[in-house]
């Protein structure tokens, strides 16, 4: 296992360097965005329309921050879990995606995307929400407004902690750890 600080947008060069357990300190800027953030991005790509950000090398993190308390750019942030957005991500990633954050297992949909486009799957620590948010240094709705805490916001970030639990060549964490302590 590798550590990594990588600053956004990340390109296929930064993908091909991971390996699921490495650590990464992202820098930059990165996208928050649930599941009805997701229907609505998929349904632009569809209808052929313009994105409120640009897909290419982004790194989209799975969460719905509290409100911050006043002076702070943010409240508690910690990731969601991924599942729901699995029918949505691999048409973000061949669109240009490169990463995203969340927490829990993800579909084989996703990780055959991850593949064959060169993107990840990172990991961040679920109940670490108030933590996390402090890698967290602007945040402004850039989209959806009337989806209050699943709006789509661009987050400054510095030293924000992931882990790789899914690479681009087909590696899966959950599945190597589970192989590593299974009993004969």
């Amino acid at each position: 296992m590798a550590e990594y600080k990588m600053t956004t947008p990340l390109t296929n060069e930064d993908i091909e360097k991971l390996r699921i357990g490495d650590i990464v300190y992202l820098n930059g800027t990165i996208y928050t965005a649930r599941d009805a953030a997701h229907k609505r991005l998929v349904d632009l790509i569809e209808e052929g329309k313009e994105l409120p950000f640009d897909l290419q090398g982004s790194v989209i993190y799975f969460v719905g921050p509290t409100p911050p308390k006043p002076g702070e750019p943010i409240g508690s942030a910690g990731p969601t879990t991924s599942y729901r957005m699995d029918s949505y991500s691999p048409i973000l990633i061949k669109h240009g995606q490169k990463a995203m954050i969340g927490k829990g297992k993800r579909n084989q949909a996703v990780k055959d995307a991850c593949k064959e486009y060169k993107a990840v799957y990172f990991g961040a620590t679920g109940g670490a929400g108030a933590l996390i948010a402090q890698r967290i240094k602007s945040a402004e709705v850039i989209a959806y407004p009337e989806l209050g805490p699943e709006a789509i916001r661009r987050l400054e970030v510095e030293d924000f902690p992931v882990t790789v639990v899914n690479d681009s060549y087909g590696g899966d964490l959950y599945e190597e750890g589970r192989k590593k302590w299974a009993r004969d």
